[in-house]
């Protein structure tokens, strides 16, 4: 088994959302890969990039798998959020040993639409063009949506951390009907490695009615696992140990 670990982050993220999980597979043994997505890897302060808003989902894969043809062997490809989505187009492309999915978004075809969902993204769908327009979450939304389990003395901090996002990424996952190219697609059939799908019973962004329906599109390779007292950011909110054990002993057991 590879001791590679590629992990890829999610929305207004970087490298830094993974501190505390590498940190922790690296004590384990694991060499972890963090990646930054195309624009992403800029100070919170400085210009956003111009093209940006109008970076598909698309050119992330396309990134990130240039990124992970240089490995002799396939790696474990772990993803959170947004992550999470674009490790299940890597793995349709046969290019994961293994996969791990901590809060996912869903694929095209998976209906993911509910209040807690709306009002996380409302800021950002309601502004007209917001689909070729790169966005910042909101300090309140971003903490109504995934940074309520941390600490008030905590969420500024992380807060602080977030870069811009793609609108088009954004809404080729959200209004995924409209996307003509359906550019959030993965057939199902093409994925024949196996698969930890884990959802957090307190996940506001992308609730577990929604990652069970993902689990259930990849039931011929998928183990489905709920976190009650976790919210979106069990990658780093108080407990996210007993995430990253549950983790490490499917890694090691699974086939």
């Amino acid at each position: 088994m590879t001791n590679d670990i590629v992990m890829v982050h999610g929305m207004w993220g970087g490298s830094w959302c993974w501190t505390f999980f590498k940190s922790y597979f690296e004590d384990k043994g694991y060499t972890c890969h963090v990646p930054v997505l195309r624009h992403h890897d800029i100070d919170p302060l400085d210009p956003v990039p111009k093209e940006l808003g109008t970076t598909s989902l698309l050119d992330y894969v396309e990134d990130l798998e240039a990124y992970i043809q240089k490995f002799e062997k396939k790696p474990i490809l772990m993803g959170h959020s947004m992550g999470g989505l674009l490790v299940q187009m890597l793995t349709a492309k046969g290019l994961a040993e293994k996969s791990v999915l901590l809060t996912p978004a869903p694929p095209a075809g998976i209906h993911a639409i509910s209040w807690s969902v709306f009002k996380c993204f409302l800021s950002m769908f309601s502004q007209w063009g917001f689909w070729k327009k790169a966005h910042r979450i909101p300090f309140e939304r971003a903490v109504w949506a995934f940074l309520h389990h941390l600490p008030e003395s905590e969420q500024k901090k992380e807060y602080q951390k977030l870069v811009y996002e793609s609108g088009q990424a954004a809404s080729e996952i959200g209004l995924w009907p409209l996307d003509p190219n359906k550019a959030s697609r993965v057939d199902e059939t093409k994925i024949t490695s196996s698969m930890l799908i884990v959802t957090a019973s307190k996940d506001r962004i992308v609730p577990a009615f929604i990652v069970r329906k993902i689990a259930a599109k990849y039931h011929h390779v998928a183990i489905f696992k709920e976190f009650e007292n976790h919210s979106h950011w069990l990658i780093g909110e108080e407990n996210w140990e007993e995430v990253a054990d549950y983790v490490e002993r499917w890694i090691e057991n699974s086939s």
